[in-house]
């Protein structure tokens, strides 16, 4: 057998073991609705796993593969959680609360702070770890914090806190 052919049947092997999702060294800290998602992620991934499972030979093998990878991280991340209680402070920044600041711009922006794999920048949920979830922890009504970023240091001013359970906040 030429030697070509033993390569390119390594290289589809190795092609069908994906790379291990990486879990962070934070505590794995959830707001109740984070552990709501990461258990129905779960329970998708599950039902996904047994279709794909189902079709036999016919299954698309890399696909199964991922989910099974995704499977053992997020079973992993429901393991660690640790659900936080509800934010309902309004005097200090909680992992869960909803925080109203300015930057050194004067643009007000509306973010909470959530759970590392219910974070989505996008709609306003920040990740508590991130540097901008660290430097709004623990803050104050009228504090300035300093809000260390890749792209340069900004002073940012909390203007209000409001409670995490209520969507209706600061919108």
């Amino acid at each position: 057998m030429s030697r070509a052919f033993v390569n390119e049947d390594q290289a589809a092997a190795q092609a069908s073991q994906p790379v291990e999702r990486q879990v962070s060294d934070q505590p794995n800290y959830v707001t109740a609705s984070g552990l709501a998602q990461l258990q129905q992620r779960v329970a998708d991934l599950e039902a996904l796993r047994s279709r794909l499972k189902a079709d036999g030979e016919r299954a698309d093998k890399q696909q199964l593969a991922d989910t099974e990878r995704d499977l053992r991280y997020f079973r992993a991340r429901v393991q660690s959680a640790q659900v936080v209680p509800p934010a309902h402070s309004q005097e200090k920044v909680q992992i869960g609360s909803r925080v109203r600041f300015v930057d050194e711009q004067d643009e007000e922006h509306a973010v909470q702070l959530v759970g590392e794999d219910q974070a989505d920048a996008a709609h306003g949920l920040i990740n508590w770890g991130s540097p901008l979830g660290r430097a709004l922890l623990g803050a104050k009504p009228g504090d300035e914090v300093l809000w260390r970023r890749p792209v340069g240091n900004q002073h940012i001013e909390v203007l209000e806190i409001g409670p995490g359970n209520d969507p209706t906040v600061m919108q």
